[in-house]
């Protein structure tokens, strides 16, 4: 199918995740909630029927997404270049699926069908990822599929305050003098936590303003926040401002503190408390990170990125796997890659087997974590004012195979989505990548980001339940 039929297409989600419901409860008796999901399709059947009698019922139970409420919103505004490979456009399964990838996608069902349960996703990365653009294409298409349910945002960092590029779609404002350090830079002389990058302070007036809905539409709120965060000596207490001016105290906890909130609240200020002996032997407050959370159920899609980082720059995060107990993830997204493949030594054994080592850190923590891999885009290196390709762009993607066949995985071949090598070339010059020929424009990006939410929901909706006794 070509690129702009796949993303025009519009798929009837709840039937087709009813049909795999059928087909997982055959071995149990229905429940209650099954046999009400039935009545309420008959009788949309009948309603249809008795005042249409011309129409197709088949035709609507299989193309209508009116009925059963929910769409593949991917309208293509763009034109791609001609050698992009969009039949490609799918996840590849070179080595089957796992018993994980089917404990996640019963779990997606019970959000999408019945409104129940917490599903929760984070996806890991470099820079692509910390700009959060075809992440957030992706982050908005998904939760569409949470309808009338409001989850929480997830984890976030306020990169503002590192004085690094921070994601259009919240703000962050911030006082005092702040130091950043990022586990790219090799910056662990602070303990490092999962976002890979954290700030420090000894300054008595230091505060961060975090907004969530910096656009005026409130859709992110939390009744629960998860402060990453600590401080040298122990002489520091953070509170969380809300509403201007009320002042919250948390309670400590592994990772730092957590505020109860009890109302929904999108903005908000962390402001350390220093103790009184501050001037005269001054503590360090460090920030790690935050989680926006609640108890409402959903789907939370969490992204964890930092410029220039690659997976020994993960690994080198000692509270990494510390801090993932909070987002306890059913799927981890890879899509690290884009900087280990710059070095000139660069071998796909030794990225698999660190790869491999990031895997075993997120299943210490969460066992049950299915996978999902995401290839290197094209690329080019520059050398004296003059741009080459990079030759292990496809070292890279045998790296990302050999991990999906691995771990029994999904892989998402982007690398030959676009074209293959040298594709970056045609990409900048439909205006979808930026000259440096590693990063996407804006319209690429947006490109990006409904393309694989295309193969996702792709991959989601014809998952093959019936194989599920088989894994």
């Amino acid at each position: 199918m070509g690129y702009e039929g796949q993303i025009l297409m519009k798929v009837s989600l709840r039937n087709k995740v009813i049909k795999r419901i059928f087909v997982r409860y055959n071995r149990i008796p229905m429940c209650d909630k099954i046999i009400s999901i039935i009545a309420s399709i008959m009788t949309a059947v009948v309603a249809i029927g008795q005042s249409y009698p011309d129409i197709d019922i088949e035709a609507v139970l299989a193309d209508t997404v009116s009925i059963y409420g929910i769409e593949q919103r991917v309208a293509a505004d763009v034109a791609l270049p001609s050698c992009a490979q969009t039949d490609s456009n799918m996840m590849k399964l070179p080595g089957g699926e796992s018993r994980e990838m089917a404990r996640f996608v019963e779990k997606m069902d019970s959000v999408v069908l019945f409104g129940e349960g917490r599903v929760n996703i984070i996806h890991i990365g470099g820079s692509h990822v910390q700009a959060d653009m075809y992440t957030h294409v992706f982050r908005q298409n998904i939760d569409s599929l949470n309808g009338s349910l409001t989850p929480p945002r997830g984890m976030i960092f306020p990169y503002t305050v590192a004085k690094t590029n921070n994601p259009s779609n919240y703000k962050v404002k911030y006082g005092g003098t702040w130091t950043p350090a990022r586990n790219a830079l090799k910056q662990y002389a602070l303990d490092q936590g999962a976002c890979g990058i954290l700030v420090s302070t000894t300054d008595t007036t230091a505060w961060v303003g975090v907004d969530m809905n910096p656009d005026s539409v409130i859709r992110w709120t939390a009744t629960k926040v998860h402060l990453i965060c600590s401080s040298m000596k122990g002489r520091v207490e953070p509170v969380l401002i809300v509403r201007d001016s009320v002042e919250v105290r948390g309670q400590k906890e592994e990772t730092g503190y957590v505020y109860e909130l009890g109302e929904g609240i999108g903005s908000l200020s962390i402001a350390p408390r220093f103790d009184k002996m501050q001037f005269a032997e001054p503590d360090t407050f460090v920030l790690n990170g935050l989680v926006m959370d609640s108890d409402e159920p959903g789907i939370v899609y969490s992204t964890i990125g930092v410029n220039g980082a690659s997976v020994p720059s993960y690994l080198g995060c000692r509270n990494f796997s510390r801090d993932l107990k909070l987002v306890k993830p059913d799927l981890a997204i890879f899509a690290i890659g884009i900087n280990d493949a710059t070095a000139a030594n660069f071998t796909d054994s030794l990225f698999v087997a660190n790869y491999d080592s990031l895997i075993y850190n997120i299943r210490s923590v969460a066992p049950d974590c299915a996978l999902l891999f995401i290839t290197n885009n094209d690329s080019y290196r520059r050398v004296r004012r003059k741009y080459y390709v990079n030759k292990n762009g496809e070292v890279a993607r045998r790296g990302f195979y050999e991990l999906a066949e691995k771990w029994h995985s999904p892989v998402w071949d982007l690398y030959e989505i676009m074209g293959g090598e040298g594709s970056m070339q045609k990409w900048q010059e439909e205006h979808l990548a930026q000259r440096d020929k590693v990063h996407f424009t804006r319209a690429g990006y947006e490109v990006v980001g409904k393309m694989f939410f295309n193969a996702f929901m792709d991959y989601y909706l014809n998952y093959d339940v019936e194989k599920e006794e088989e894994r």
